[in-house]
């Protein structure tokens, strides 16, 4: 059994739900919140298991490790039917690039801890966090879609099911609506985002279902 250490708003814990499920995979929700002032990934507790202090983390016959992308990864490896990446190795390529212009370049930029520094320590008020949040998912969006817009019509971007691509896609684009960003720029993006919710998988890993939401 996996136990997954996991944040119903943590849009890195909402991937590894997502492609669990798409596995058809097995595991046990261990709900760490990060939420500022209840701060538990920083409590001794945690920390011992994670030095990082983040979610997700994954715990496996009492290994346990860390990074949401690292450990879908891993469980493209182990699990590897149906596989999140496309057979074709250029195609793979493009499915890892999509899914890192999102994991490395926005999501890193706009995480808790970024935004709890620019307020901190920067004096950054609620309307220049809002506008930073929304700069930098922008621009990696304006990225995405000028190549979601060129692939084949299609309900996901690498042939018939969803894989790494729309696995952080979704929680991205959840990110983006809960900072009342308007997305009608992206409507490439969107209706990927709109197929993929309507699927068993992505509905079983949304934040609001999640132990502790609120």
């Amino acid at each position: 059994m996996i136990r997954l250490y996991d944040y119903w708003r943590s849009s890195a814990a909402y991937r590894v739900r997502i492609a669990l499920n798409l596995k058809n995979v097995s595991y046990e929700s261990l709900p760490v919140n990060i939420a500022p002032g209840a701060d538990e990934q920083r409590e001794d507790a945690y920390r011992a298991l994670n030095a990082q202090m983040r979610v997700p983390a994954i715990e496996v016959e009492g290994r346990i490790s860390g990074q949401s992308m690292a450990i879908i990864e891993w469980l493209e490896e182990t699990y590897p039917e149906p596989s999140l990446f496309p057979a074709d190795p250029w195609q793979r390529l493009q499915a890892r690039a999509f899914a890192d212009t999102i994991a490395c370049d926005i999501h890193p930029l706009n995480n808790l801890s970024v935004l709890g520094a620019l307020r901190d320590q920067f004096g950054a008020d609620k309307d220049a966090v809002t506008h930073w949040y929304h700069d930098w998912i922008r621009r990696g969006f304006a990225a995405l879609e000028v190549f979601a817009a060129a692939q084949a019509p299609a309900s996901f971007l690498f042939g018939s099911a969803p894989g790494t691509a729309e696995i952080t896609l979704v929680p991205q684009v959840a990110n983006a609506r809960r900072f009342d960003m308007d997305l009608s720029a992206f409507p490439r993006l969107v209706e990927i985002d709109a197929a993929c919710r309507e699927l068993d998988a992505f509905k079983r890993a949304a934040p609001e279902v999640q132990p502790g939401a609120a």
